[in-house]
Parts: structure tokens; sequence; C-alpha cells
């Protein structure tokens, strides 16, 4: 596989260093290399939020993606995708969640943007509005082929509490189901 470079963009509170921290850590499982960088204001919750995640099957010798490298960008607040949106490289994807992020139309002149409620499906379909970042999870891993789905699930299910299994199976599946929608599969 080659070097994927994803980012996650929301505000603090929404699960995406989470994210981050569940790609990098299934990544090493299959032998390879995974590192998340995150930056977050001092605000603990409500603040911008960014992390840059990097799988790799060679060892990552520098953590910081450079501005035009990110191949896909995911992200559930305005104020972050505004602020994160230049290091995604012309022609990447960009999911947002159109409840939440308004791209203009030079944006969409960029890069390909696929709008997917992701919030909504996790508090409405799954009955659990903290799911949204496997739901995420799963919408960037269906679109970038990034990782072995059953690693993924394992890896996940292994950071989150025995109790919210169920929900969160249910929450990969449907954030599947509307990455392959999206896409048009």
């Amino acid at each position: 596989m080659a070097r994927n470079l994803m980012r996650f963009t929301g505000v603090g509170g929404q699960g995406v260093l989470l994210a981050g921290e569940i790609f990098a850590a299934a990544k090493i499982k299959t032998g390879g290399h995974g590192l998340k960088t995150a930056t977050y204001t001092s605000q603990v919750r409500g603040g911008p939020t960014v992390v840059d995640i990097t799988l790799d099957d060679n060892e990552i010798f520098y953590p910081y993606a450079n501005d035009g490298e990110i191949d896909f960008m995911l992200s559930v607040a305005q104020v972050s995708y505004n602020s994160f949106k230049n290091g995604v490289t012309l022609g990447g994807t960009i999911v947002v969640d159109p409840n939440l992020v308004h791209p203009t139309d030079e944006d969409r002149n960029k890069w390909k943007i696929y709008e997917i409620p992701i919030i909504t499906i996790a508090k409405e379909e799954v009955g659990n509005v903290i799911t949204q970042s496997v739901v995420a999870l799963a919408i960037a891993n269906t679109m970038q082929k990034a990782l072995e789905k059953d690693v993924l699930v394992k890896t996940m299910l292994s950071k989150v509490p025995e109790k919210v299994h169920a929900a969160n199976i249910k929450a990969y599946e449907l954030g599947e189901k509307y990455a392959n929608e999206a896409m048009g599969l």
C-alpha cells in the first residue's frame, strides 16, 4: 500500500481524535506504521480540532502532512473546515456533514466533495450521537480503502466500552453504506 494521508476536522468533543487513534492502531496491528498527529485549541469542547492520520507500510520519518499532501479530509465543523481544507491535495476527496459544513463553489471546483449527514446518522439511525466518530471512521476507510475492514472494526471495538459494541458495529455498517451510496456503488 502506498502512503495514505487523511485528515479529520471538527471541534473538541466530536471524537475526531479517537478516529485517528483507531486508524493508527489498526495499521500497526497489520505490521505497518500508523501515526496520528492532533492539533486543538485549549478549549476542551468546542474549539477547532484536527487530526492528521498517516498510514504507511514503511517507517514514517516525519509526523506531519505538508499542505497539499492530504488525500482525504472529513469535516464536521465549519470553523475547522475553513482552517484546514487547504491541506488537501487538488482533486482530493473531502466529506462534510452538510448540516454543519458548507463548502463554497470554489471548493467544489478544487476537490471531490461528498455530503453525508454523519451526526444525524449517529443520532437518529444508530441512536447514539457519540458513535459519530465510528460513522466517520467507516466512511473514511470505505472511500480510501485504507485497511481491511475486519482489522479496523476489531481495533475500534478494543477502544470502546463493551456495552456500546453493538451500537458501534451498527455505526460502522451505516457509515460504510452511506459512503458507498455517496460514491455511487
